[in-house]
């Protein structure tokens, strides 16, 4: 069972408004090219590598979890349309999938109709920190945190760690030159219907920052490019 760490509030105000931020564009602007991304739909050369990118990610934790998930409780943090959630419930999960954005739960509770895993899927739209959502063996929070500040991110790994007794696999922007460069543009160049900007951050920086977590200890890592996609995987595993 999970140890509740001593309540330790986030910076509320930066993580609310990005958060917000994420669920009216996720659920407005980008709704559809979502969709058709995550689905088999035709699209640009560049949003392909991107498809190809996530899927390869998506593979590369679902591999990271136990072959057998029967009667284990998992947190997808970030479900979007729902892919991984779905994958973790036929290694037999017991699933809790939640998205800040309303419209791709609602996506993926559509895309799940006939689903007949050993496991089960609870689809919820909100807050992935949301305390109501209990405790878990497993969190995977797949692209969900790239949005965030280090502070931010690693607050909301804090926070998910009170709640979870095994594993914690994450993604995170590695911060490289062009993605540095990009996201200093972005700052300088806002656009109102603009994707919140990935936030890069540096592998070192991070490294030394989880160290705050009593208890847990950096497992496996992975990188990820193709085309437009660049994300890192890092596993957090709960000491015996």
């Amino acid at each position: 069972m999970a140890t509740h760490a001593p309540e330790r509030p986030i910076a509320a105000s930066a993580y609310t408004d990005r958060r917000e931020a994420l669920a009216t564009y996720f659920d407005s602007t980008a709704k559809q090219a979502w969709i058709d991304l995550t689905s088999d739909a035709k699209v640009s050369g560049i949003r392909a590598t991107v498809r190809a990118g996530r899927e390869q990610m998506r593979r590369t934790l679902v591999g990271w979890l136990p072959a057998d998930l029967r009667r284990t409780r998992l947190l997808d943090a970030g479900c979007g349309t729902g892919a991984l959630a779905l994958e973790a419930a036929c290694l037999g999960a017991d699933v809790t999938a939640v998205d800040v954005a309303g419209g791709l739960v609602d996506v993926a509770k559509k895309r799940a109709n006939g689903f007949c895993g050993h496991g089960k899927v609870r689809w919820r739209a909100g807050d992935m920190l949301d305390p109501e959502h209990g405790e878990f063996a497993h969190v995977v929070a797949m692209d969900s945190l790239i949005h965030y500040s280090p502070d931010n991110l690693v607050d909301a790994l804090e926070e998910l760690a009170s709640r979870t007794s095994r594993s914690i696999l994450f993604t995170f922007a590695p911060h490289t030159r062009l993605l540095g460069a990009m996201h200093s543009v972005g700052k300088v160049f806002p656009k109102s219907d603009r994707s919140p900007a990935i936030v890069p951050v540096a592998e070192d920086d991070l490294r030394g920052r989880l160290a705050r977590l009593g208890g847990w200890s950096i497992g496996r890592t992975e990188r990820i490019s193709s085309g437009f996609y660049k994300s890192q995987a890092l596993e957090l595993v709960r000491n015996p």
